[in-house]
């Protein structure tokens, strides 16, 4: 039997660039399936699956929160640290202007745009996560050490 092959994309690029080391897993994508039916498919629990959700300030400027896959974010939460009247969940259409991914393959990692990227704080005690590749149906498994040399994002304690 051969060697799976997986597609190339920004985010597996960006990795690459950056010395990144990572191993990649598909799964059949699922519309509205989200990383509990990652996990399930592989094997994992979905405490180690790492959502990328792109939200938007009052003023509209765009902003990404890495999430454990079975945890919410707490908009007002995330709005007090921010020191901002609200946040909300960015529009699909403009999430995918603004990092080239379509909701649901959503990477933090190659986005077209630069944006601020803000992790739940205990991702990083974790030893190891899975979290989107560029496309739908792909997880990274990395270090979340790797993860936050390469985007320094900004530990923030907003689950619910």
């Amino acid at each position: 039997m051969g060697k799976e092959r997986f597609p190339s994309t920004p985010a597996t690029r960006f990795l690459k660039e950056k010395g990144v080391p990572f191993e990649l897993h598909s799964y059949k994508y699922e519309e509205h399936g989200g990383t509990e039916k990652s996990s399930r498919d592989l094997g994992v629990d979905e405490t180690f699956v790492v959502k990328t959700i792109v939200m938007e300030d009052d003023r509209h400027n765009p902003f990404i929160v890495l999430m454990h896959g079975n945890l919410q974010i707490s908009a007002k939460e995330m709005a007090r640290f921010m020191g901002t009247k609200s946040v909300s969940l960015c529009d699909p259409e403009k999430a995918h202007k603004i990092t080239g991914y379509l909701v649901g393959g959503t990477s933090p990692f190659g986005t077209r745009r630069k944006l601020p990227v803000y992790i739940e704080s205990s991702i990083l005690e974790l030893s190891r996560i899975y979290i989107n590749a560029g496309c739908r149906g792909l997880l990274a498994a990395m270090s979340p050490r790797d993860l936050q040399r390469v985007l320094e994002p900004v530990p923030v304690s907003v689950a619910r």
